[in-house]
């Protein structure tokens, strides 16, 4: 059990971290269908270059030690390690995005079941994979429900504060 924790933990930076690894992911997919609820408009974000990226990288760093367990091998650690590991990065994590992003599914259908994707649909919101052919409605099976950010609240920074410092050198004095 303890095993398909970390197989999932570890599928879940590949699914976010892998544009690649989600592509064949989604590729292997089969087909039903279930009518997808109607697509809501794109949401406008303020920050149009990578200081909001850098500084969201930052707060995920602070908060859940992000960059620290993503640059950490952990293959010499039992999975009871990474385990707990896991669990404090997560909590700090969760924290972070629940403060300073709204978070909405792209469809509340369940991911495994049937799907329609509907005429007209936003490329942007569904990724179709596999054997793409015609035009929609396309019928397939939901392997991700998907997320779009529907409001950013980034602190405030001062003047000439260099977003490349994602987290500072420590020193104990």
């Amino acid at each position: 059990m303890q095993t398909h924790f970390f197989a999932r933990i570890a599928l879940a930076f590949k699914v976010i971290f892998s544009r690649r690894f989600t592509d064949t992911l989604v590729a292997s997919s089969a087909a039903e269908s279930e009518t997808a609820p109607a697509v809501e408009p794109a949401v406008t974000l303020t920050s149009s270059n990578s200081d909001g990226a850098l500084q969201m990288l930052a707060l995920l760093q602070k908060e859940g030690r992000l960059l620290d367990f993503i640059q950490e091998d952990v293959t010499s650690f039992s999975d009871e390690q990474v385990g707990a590991a896991a669990r404090v990065v997560h909590q700090g994590l969760k924290k972070t995005i629940s403060e300073h992003v709204t978070l909405a599914p792209i469809t509340t259908s369940l991911e495994g079941n049937p799907i329609t994707v509907p005429e007209g649909f936003d490329p942007q919101a569904y990724r179709l994979t596999g054997n793409v052919s015609g035009s929609a409605p396309f019928h397939g099976t939901l392997l991700h429900k998907g997320w779009k950010a529907n409001a950013i609240n980034l602190p405030q920074t001062i003047e000439g504060y260099d977003f490349n410092v994602l987290a500072a050198a420590e020193v104990e004095l």
